[in-house]
């Protein structure tokens, strides 16, 4: 086997990095799902709302459609320019490193808090960003999501002499995990569940490889179809189903919680 050479943005503990059209074209669901939060978060008109992880905008301009000031931020430049393009006020923001003071009257996040490994520090920068009695509203993976996948990627990087920390470069938490955070946080649980979710990947599971874990494969250099096959061969019997279609093993942390008055 080749040498195995990360790629990616090293300062990342995740090495990943964004690119608007693969992920529209593999992952378009993610927003779609999101739309059943956003009934959660119920926007109201008059309202400044914070899109934390915003992606390329597409529910923040539901937000703003209902009327409400939306905000979004996110980490990727790619996906804030993208979503500036469509008339969003983006900012390309870390979820870890929000500076607003007391400016939202909730702050909305759809897939994206999983990503940020630092969950307490994002959920204190939540707390300072709302105004008192505003909403904290959001879903993300919740524990166990993409287990199947994730242990696929152990097992071929393992045996492949990979990176161990690109497999699952995710933070996953229980309910009452989580819970116990945004209560640290300062912050009042309204309402919060966990739900498994079968997801069908419109492009199979290559495309979604590609999308969220590429810095995992890119990992192998002149090996990377090789680590390819034996991930995806790893995941037909358990979640390709007689059709030959392809779902995925989501499960999905949604929750409400408001800062006290």
């Amino acid at each position: 086997m080749g040498t195995v050479t990360p790629i990616g943005n090293t300062n990342s503990p995740s090495g990943q990095s964004w690119n608007t059209s693969s992920y529209d074209r593999n992952t378009r669901f993610v927003s779609k799902f999101g739309e059943d939060v956003l009934a959660l978060l119920a926007p109201q008109k008059g309202e400044r709302i914070l899109d934390l992880g915003c992606g390329d905008g597409v529910l923040t301009l539901k937000i703003a459609e209902a009327g409400a000031e939306a905000v979004g931020v996110d980490a990727s430049q790619s996906f804030i320019e993208t979503a500036q393009s469509k008339g969003v006020d983006a900012h390309c923001i870390d979820g870890h490193n929000l500076t607003y003071d007391r400016e939202f009257d909730a702050v909305f996040s759809n897939a994206a808090l999983h990503w940020m490994l630092e969950p307490q520090k994002v959920i204190d920068g939540v707390a300072r960003a709302l105004k008192p009695g505003g909403r904290f509203v959001g879903e993300f993976g919740g524990f166990g999501n993409v287990a199947a996948i994730s242990s696929a990627m152990s097992a071929v990087g393992n045996a492949m002499g990979g990176d161990p920390s690109l497999t699952c470069p995710w933070f996953f938490p229980t309910t009452e995990q989580y819970a116990n955070m945004l209560v640290e946080g300062g912050l009042e649980v309204a309402s919060i569940t966990s739900f498994y979710r079968p997801t069908p990947l419109p492009t199979e599971i290559r495309g979604w490889l590609e999308t969220m874990r590429a810095p995992f494969f890119e990992q192998f250099g002149s090996e990377i179809e090789v680590a390819y096959e034996r991930v995806i061969n790893a995941l037909k019997p358990a979640l390709c189903d007689y059709k030959g279609n392809w779902i995925a093993d989501y499960v999905r942390l949604r929750f409400s919680a408001t800062l006290p008055v």
